[in-house]
């Protein structure tokens, strides 16, 4: 049986830097049990005070982009310049398969080992809106820890990068170059989301098609509207290989920084993903009390199936659900 702490010892211990309390209070945010979530929020009220003082940079890529590689570049660098680091994934298809959390984190060996490097994967098994909770809670107590560069990854695509990107300060676009038409085969949507799009695998013979795409896109970066930040998206390339843009990669996202701190933007936008994050729970908590109902699986079972025949509307189905003593 797991032994369980007091409140205080885990909030003594991820203050003090304590990775292996950190690592059993952020298993406690992931549990599902009452009695482990109640303790959780404990430890999250007492920390909070501690949070908020490090720089939350979100990244996203197609797959095959080489996000592990760039990341194990990346904080390899910002450990250099005296940065604590934690890497915290988001990752909507494990609940299916498993995914390859594990295997990302095995493939950032020298990250993974190095003593001011925290790498945690995402809970399997949950919903996408579960994992991102547990995930802005994670990020709380890695800031209690100490650690003052937060790294969120997404791991699969589509819904994710949205909600990646409601959680940190700066959200980083890898591409490629050379892999077809780029434009076309990129949303639109999720080029308005990023704060700079970076070519990766500029090296060797990929230097020049990486410098066309660089280009490309820059062009049409142009034609979308201006945002209310002051900050335009740059086009950057680098070789996590080579480590050649690493070090430029960081300076963009210090001026980004200093821009959005200066004008405000950055305060206000930590503010509305506050209140998001809020309204997002406060929606899961109605729905779940709303199912855990005595007898509402069979109401809505009959209910379905009238509005899947054409017996009922489905407007007037969701009244007789909300207010079972109407009149029909």
């Amino acid at each position: 049986m797991r032994q369980r702490f007091s409140p205080d010892h885990y909030v003594t211990g991820i203050l003090a830097g304590d990775r292996l309390l950190l690592s059993r209070a952020i298993t406690l945010v992931e549990s599902r049990r009452p009695d482990d979530q109640a303790l959780a929020q404990q430890v999250l009220d007492a920390i909070l005070p501690k949070t908020g003082q490090s720089v939350r940079i979100g990244i996203t890529g197609v797959p095959g982009v080489g996000k592990s590689t760039f990341i194990e570049a990346f904080g390899t660098y910002l450990t250099t310049l005296g940065h604590r680091l934690a890497v915290l994934t988001v990752d909507p298809t494990s609940q299916r398969s498993g995914g390859s959390l594990l295997g990302d984190k095995t493939r950032m060996e020298t990250l993974s080992m190095h003593p001011a490097a925290y790498i945690r994967p995402s809970p399997a098994g949950d919903s996408l809106g579960g994992v991102a909770h547990r995930t802005r809670e994670s990020m709380l107590l890695c800031e209690a820890a100490g650690f003052d560069v937060i790294l969120v990854e997404t791991v699969g695509v589509g819904q994710s990068e949205t909600v990646v990107h409601g959680m940190v300060d700066f959200f980083l676009l890898l591409m490629l170059a050379g892999a077809g038409d780029e434009l076309q085969g990129m949303k639109r949507g999720i080029m308005e989301l990023a704060d700079a799009l970076v070519i990766t695998k500029a090296d060797g013979d990929n230097q020049a098609p990486a410098n066309r795409a660089r280009v490309e896109y820059q062009n049409a970066l142009h034609l979308f509207p201006p945002t209310d930040t002051g900050w335009f998206p740059p086009v950057l390339m680098c070789s996590a290989l080579t480590s050649v843009g690493i070090t430029g990669v960081w300076q963009t996202i210090q001026q980004q920084q200093q821009l959005t701190i200066q004008n405000g933007y950055r305060n206000r936008r930590r503010q509305h993903q506050q209140l998001a994050w809020f309204r997002s729970l406060l929606r899961q908590k109605i729905e779940g009390r709303f199912y855990d109902q005595p007898g509402i699986r069979d109401q809505l079972a009959s209910i379905e199936t009238q509005v899947q025949n054409g017996i009922l509307l489905p407007a007037p189905a969701v009244d007789r659900l909300l207010n079972p003593l109407s009149d029909f």
